[in-house]
């Protein structure tokens, strides 16, 4: 397969412009796929579907409840439907649907929640979503992915597509995704990803703070710490499998992600390793309270998200190890 990951980091690119781009794509790979937008494919790109596929796109305007339900039915008359609104909404003001009519009906819907995390820096802490994950990774029968770059949006987007139930598919906002996968790059939904190697700890991560990891475990590698780089793109499944065996063969695990470290990646490991081979685990996230609105790049570093905070979190790992 060889490396999957470039040494050297492509510039940031759009998230959203990438999602876009990503559907239009997967429109010809799917001739029944619609996708449906709460009036936000302005802010998500989505409008790019729209403009190629103008009898397959649906607005049913600032309604979210309805946006399910509708996506819902589509999905028992045999449509694929992708639906679109901000992450904070799945998780909140449409969560009674998401639970009872997608995830307990177990209709065959995707869940596009753009702004996912805090990368809806400049609306306001009501609209971020730092606790989504936790939320959706709850309900039965819903999957939950978070890709992390340009490449990991447009393949996991495919198989979360090819999925047979629904999912919840969460996407950034901001301009700050270096592209770092190389195009061989082949996720799977339930299995991790081995991005670099090491004997000596393991970072779980996912999302934007995958470049950041793969970054703070280079610096660490400078300083004789060696550790292991695992992208779990899928929350739920979680791949046990992988992290137990990181467990066993590196004795310590790191977990990092743009949520609270409460109930979402963090939340999931932790839950594997107390039931199939406890070891030292230290999580990195936001530390159970709101965030404020500003610059994106500052606010993971303000919140605890911060490459530093990273390798601290790996050193505190191999203490306990000890």
């Amino acid at each position: 397969m060889g490396t999957i990951v470039r040494e050297t980091f492509g510039e940031p690119f759009s998230a959203r412009k990438a999602y876009g781009q990503a559907l239009v794509e997967m429109g010809e790979h799917f001739p029944n796929m619609v996708v449906l937008s709460a009036d936000v494919s302005n802010s998500d790109h989505s409008f790019m579907f729209e403009a190629v596929y103008p009898e397959r796109f649906f607005n049913v305007g600032i309604a979210e409840q309805a946006l399910v339900d509708v996506a819902v039915g589509m999905a028992h008359s045999g449509k694929l439907p992708v639906a679109n609104t901000f992450a904070f909404l799945f998780a909140t003001r449409a969560l009674e649907q998401v639970r009872t009519h997608c995830a307990y009906g177990e209709a065959n819907v995707k869940l596009a929640g753009a702004y996912g995390g805090l990368s809806d820096s400049f609306d306001g802490p009501t609209h971020q979503s730092e606790s989504d994950l936790a939320i959706l990774r709850s309900l039965p029968n819903l999957a939950v992915v978070v890709p992390s770059d340009p490449v990991s949006i447009r393949k996991l987007l495919k198989k979360t597509l090819e999925w047979p139930g629904p999912v919840y598919f969460r996407l950034c906002r901001n301009e700050v995704i270096p592209v770092f996968h190389e195009n061989n790059y082949d996720p799977e939904i339930g299995k991790g990803i081995v991005l670099m190697d090491g004997k000596d700890a393991t970072i779980v991560c996912c999302g934007v703070l995958v470049a950041r990891c793969i970054e703070a475990a280079r610096q660490l590698a400078r300083d004789g710490i060696f550790v292991r780089v695992v992208e779990m793109h899928t929350l739920k499944p979680v791949d046990e499998e992988l992290t137990v065996r990181c467990a066993r063969e590196t004795g310590a695990l790191v977990t990092v992600e743009e949520h609270t470290v409460i109930g979402g990646l963090g939340g999931a490991v932790a839950e594997v390793l107390a039931a199939r081979h406890p070891v030292p685990l230290e999580r990195v996230g936001v530390a159970d309270r709101f965030a404020e609105t500003g610059p994106y790049d500052a606010l993971l570093d303000r919140y605890g998200m911060s490459r530093a905070d990273i390798t601290s979190a790996v050193r505190r790992a191999l203490e306990r190890k000890k």
